[in-house]
């Protein structure tokens, strides 16, 4: 069960009618033939992995009221946002002490704080973002502090290019068009599986400079991964720390969060902030859900499950009160470059 879908009960959610949870109303545009007719093809023909990508816009269309993204509905479609609507009221009318979505939420958000403030500390120099495992990110499109950076987004051939269509349309088709243009200075869309060792060859065929300042962006894309693969990725961007002013964002599961019953998780770490220093990074600032940085005023109530995991030890696998294993998810932020650099 993804981070994202996890409920337990609460004494204060919104009520019925309340305007942060309107009812669900599909836009015109997702209900054309042509948006229809590609989230069909992606439904019946790409794996779960890639699916992922949907469901995560799915989330970040229906908790518009925090996170403005006004490409996410046409790039969840239809299907993943009805999926996720009912979760939600399921969860409302359960009183439930998290609504479904809130961890990806306080994500998403996370990452754009923390992107913001990396471009910042370049003090106006000329920066790349790299968005691994992109997937239906819209971050060019709705991130002001992009707009003087060049963004890379890289992932599987098809799923880009199904998300250059939906854009498209949604670009073309709607009265808000100048809202709707890339904010970003320049986008490259870069097919590659970053499981293949040819990824960082071909991000520097698109354009990619190594020796520029770069802010690597990998969320909810680690523990997809076999832990061979992620620790090639994670390797591959820290040796950049000996080029230039590197930050990755990313982040990581604990041992316990793999272990679901029928999980597709693979990769995970403990202790990131131990790994990425043995790698190359110099300072790595890690954050649990709820923390003063990963919290934005949606999970306040001290009850909730992960503010109850979060005071306990980190290497408390299993909580001492029931026995139900600890799921954490670490967010987590590394930066390294060649005055610095670990060797």
């Amino acid at each position: 069960m993804p981070f994202w879908n996890m409920s337990v009960k609460e004494n204060r959610q919104p009520q019925e009618g309340d305007s942060a949870w309107p009812e669900l109303q599909l836009s015109n545009l997702l209900l054309s033939d042509t948006v229809r007719a590609i989230h069909t093809t992606i439904n019946n023909e790409w794996d779960s992995l890639q699916r992922t990508a949907c469901q995560t816009a799915a989330g970040r269309a229906l908790w518009k009221h925090v996170i403005h993204d006004p490409l996410a509905e046409v790039l969840a479609g239809e299907a993943y946002l009805k999926n996720f609507h009912e979760k939600m009221t399921r969860d409302r009318l359960n009183n439930a002490r998290e609504i479904s979505g809130v961890i990806l939420a306080v994500r998403t958000l996370w990452f754009d704080s923390k992107l913001e403030a990396a471009l910042n500390s370049f003090n106006g120099e000329e920066a790349q973002v790299v968005l691994l495992g992109a997937g239906m990110d819209a971050r060019a499109y709705r991130l002001n502090c992009l707009n003087g950076s060049n963004v890379f987004e890289v992932d599987f051939p098809e799923l880009l290019h199904m998300k250059a269509t939906l854009l498209q349309a949604a670009i073309w088709s709607t009265n808000e068009h100048e809202q709707l243009k890339v904010i970003a200075k320049s986008i490259t869309r870069v097919p590659a599986d970053i499981r293949d060792d040819n990824w960082l060859e071909k991000l520097q065929h698109s354009g990619f400079i190594p020796e520029r300042n770069t802010v690597w962006l990998l969320e909810g894309i680690l523990y997809y991964l076999s832990h061979p693969h992620a620790m090639q990725v994670l390797k591959t961007i820290a040796a950049n720390c000996t080029l230039t002013h590197t930050v990755l964002l990313a982040d990581f599961m604990n041992k316990s969060s793999t272990t679901i019953s029928e999980s597709t998780y693979h990769f995970y770490s403990d202790w990131p902030d131990h790994l990425l220093p043995s790698l190359g990074f110099s300072d790595v600032k890690l954050s649990q859900i709820g923390d003063p940085d990963a919290d934005f005023g949606l999970l306040h109530d001290p009850l909730n499950i992960f503010n109850k995991i979060r005071s306990l030890p980190r290497s408390v696998q299993t909580h001492p009160d029931d026995g139900t294993p600890c799921h954490r998810l670490y967010l987590v932020q590394a930066t390294g470059s060649p005055n610095n650099s670990i060797p």
